[in-house]
């Protein structure tokens, strides 16, 4: 098949399937995202991996760095990361479709033992846009066929995952640092889950250190290496991503939620706030309720 061919079958069953502008499957880690019109930039987390556009494009930006991408490219994260995404290709008649794949650590752990030994670079950028050449692209459509199958997804659906990982792997050096335990890109990734899990909470750079078994100062240079930001930075991004969500979502005053995220200081939350949304928390808040499409795909 050519890979024309195999985008058509990708995007008939995308279509079939995916009703939603966030459609889980039967396929655990498979995702189907859709939209009928272009959106505004929306800040949200892109969690550990693999988004191929299948119809339309879309444009992110995380920190100074951004990028853009459409069906003969795909898009992967090796750590949770920070961005602002916007659909800018998109209509009724031919709607936004892509397929996100969550990265299983278990099963890339595995297939590592599989690669050829190699000497790893350092850790690189957390996100990135690569080629969609075809044998990525083949197995991709075998594992989305399940849909259309679902008596054999308990069976086949492990298998093709594990091909789609073990060719993501072999042409990604930054995935293979995260595969790695004892890797720049994992001690990053173990850092990184901290501070989301403890994102309201301070914390110093030692312990933060100690946590990724890093000296501080290395910390600090591969943190900012695969995120563009410095952990500190990291952590404001996401208790700013957390208030907005929950502004947007229950009627709770701006000073009660930026003490929920891990503000002291109203009017420090209010000026971080309009420093990275444009608009103060309760005029913003007011916009996100009346734009529904401001949802991530």
């Amino acid at each position: 098949m050519t890979q024309q061919q195999i985008l058509d079958e990708l995007r008939a069953i995308a279509l079939r399937h995916g009703k939603a502008r966030r459609t889980p499957t039967a396929i655990a880690n498979l995702t189907l995202m859709r939209a009928e019109a272009p959106t505004p930039p929306v800040q949200t987390v892109y969690q550990s991996g693999l988004v191929a556009v299948i119809q339309g494009r879309k444009r992110g930006r995380f920190a100074d760095v951004e990028f853009e991408y459409h069906p003969a490219q795909y898009l992967l994260t090796t750590v949770d990361m920070p961005v602002s995404g916007e659909i800018i290709e998109a209509s009724p008649e031919q709607p936004y479709l892509s397929i996100g794949l969550t990265l299983d650590p278990a099963v890339l752990a595995a297939l590592m033992l599989d690669l050829p030994d190699v000497q790893l670079p350092d850790a690189g950028i957390g996100l990135g846009v690569y080629p969609m050449h075809t044998d990525l692209l083949e197995a991709l459509l075998r594992l989305v066929r399940l849909l259309d199958r679902p008596q054999e997804i308990g069976v086949l659906a492990a298998l093709a995952e594990r091909e789609i990982l073990y060719r993501l792997l072999l042409d990604n050096p930054a995935l293979r640092q995260l595969a790695q335990m004892d890797s720049r890109m994992a001690q990053i990734n173990r850092a990184i889950g901290w501070i989301r899990e403890n994102y309201a909470q301070p914390f110093s750079i030692e312990a933060l250190a100690a946590v990724s078994m890093m000296s501080a100062s290395s910390l600090h240079r591969h943190f900012k290496a695969v995120t563009r930001l410095s952990p500190l930075q990291f952590q404001k991004r996401i208790r700013l991503q957390i208030a907005r969500q929950m502004l947007a979502g229950q009627s709770t005053n701006a000073a009660g939620v930026g003490f929920a995220v891990g503000y002291d200081s109203p009017s420090q939350f209010s000026r971080e706030y309009r420093r990275l949304y444009g608009e103060p928390p309760a005029r913003d808040t007011a916009r996100l309720r009346t734009q529904p499409n401001l949802q991530a795909v």
